[in-house]
């Protein structure tokens, strides 16, 4: 309301012609006149901060009981909006459910979307699936609601690949609308070599506090638009992904090595902290090498049921054995990202802590495309 009144006051006497009020003086017999149009939408607009005031009234212990009961009764998608919906009533009901959400990490389940940059869950993987449009390029990042591999899904994130000179992009969005460079919801990106064999991965946040923009002309962002005013402008490098090359050409799956940057002492609320995480340490992984089955003639990986196709594609990342990490993954058997086809352009996506769900898309997204040098 005084946002409006604070712009009206500024408009050119053709302005408020055009908008309906006639200036003083003139043929109003000295008063101005306002359309029925803009009379209703103030008015409007006078009873929706009524409502928002009488809802910010609501007693702080009362209104986390509430929060409480509708956060235990929506467990899943889509119940689950319910508990977004009381975070947009106004500024007190997001304070109480960003208190009272917790991060996926701790309840294994993914509520704002802030918690696409959080670690997974620490006790069993995040079931997830993208499915792919070759016509235009795109990709699509799902939440699994159900059992089975590619039923109902909650959306998470997209991409599109785009092609800049010799190199290969691909621009990670929160809006599947929305997948071109300059984006409002732009989340980060992915970069390629000439090959396709070496990706970087970037953030449009600050992944821990005192992080550095990368400098480069390849890395900064398409436009100033920013997800968050108070984020400065950039893309932070969070990681790299190479594939080995294959020069004697023998028959076999790809090998692939990764370091992401991952946060230590992660704030626990669900909203993103007022200022980011003090350290982050670098993440070694390798995808888990597969053995070869004499009858049926192929290499073989135990997916637990989640991936039904073969391809060169299919992987599953593991920590090697030794590796000092604070997270306690480093045992080459915990698999901390698995990928997988199961029908023509659908494939399984299952993540877990210290990977985001962000990161684990933009791992997963290297995995397509023809590796010539590697293969």
């Amino acid at each position: 309301m005084a946002l409006w009144r604070r712009r009206s006051s500024c408009l050119s006497s053709k302005a408020r012609s055009s908008l309906g009020w006639a200036p003083a003086g003139g043929d109003g017999g000295g008063e101005s006149k306002v359309s029925p149009e803009i009379a209703q939408a103030e008015a409007q607009e006078e009873e929706d901060e009524a409502d928002e005031e009488r809802w910010s009234r609501v007693l702080p212990e009362l209104l986390t009981e509430i929060m409480r009961r509708v956060d235990a009764s929506a467990e899943r998608w889509p119940p689950r909006r319910d508990v977004v919906a009381c975070a947009c009533v106004c500024r007190r009901w997001r304070d109480a459910a960003v208190s009272v959400v917790r991060p996926p990490l701790e309840c294994g389940r993914i509520t704002f979307p802030s918690s696409l940059k959080q670690p997974g869950p620490r006790d069993a993987p995040m079931h997830c699936f993208i499915r792919r449009n070759k016509k235009h390029s795109t990709f699509y990042l799902y939440l699994s609601l159900t059992q089975a591999l590619t039923g109902k899904g909650k959306f998470l994130l997209a991409a599109r690949r785009f092609r800049n000179g010799a190199h290969t992009e691909y621009i990670i969005s929160y809006d599947c609308d929305d997948l071109f460079p300059g984006s409002n919801s732009y989340v980060g990106k992915l970069r390629s070599d000439f090959l396709g064999t070496k990706f970087m991965i970037y953030d449009s946040q600050p992944p821990y506090d005192g992080a550095k923009p990368s400098r480069s002309q390849s890395s900064r962002c398409f436009a100033s638009k920013q997800i968050n005013p108070n984020v400065s402008g950039g893309n932070f490098e969070v990681g790299q992904v190479s594939y080995k090359f294959n020069l004697l050409k023998s028959r076999g799956p790809r090998r692939m090595q990764c370091n992401i940057q991952c946060p230590i002492g992660q704030d626990t609320a669900s909203d993103p902290p007022k200022k980011s995480v003090s350290t982050s340490s670098s993440l070694a992984l390798r995808n888990k090498a597969p053995r070869w089955h004499e009858h049926l003639q192929c290499w073989c990986l135990n997916f637990h049921g989640r991936v039904t196709v073969a391809s060169v594609k299919n992987f599953q990342l593991v920590a090697p054995a030794g590796t000092s990490d604070p997270w306690g993954v480093g045992d080459e058997e915990t698999v901390i990202l698995q990928f997988g086809k199961i029908e023509g352009d659908a494939f399984t996506m299952d993540y877990r802590q210290p990977l985001s769900a962000f990161q684990a898309f933009a791992i997963c997204l290297t995995s397509f495309g023809t590796k010539l040098a590697c293969e």
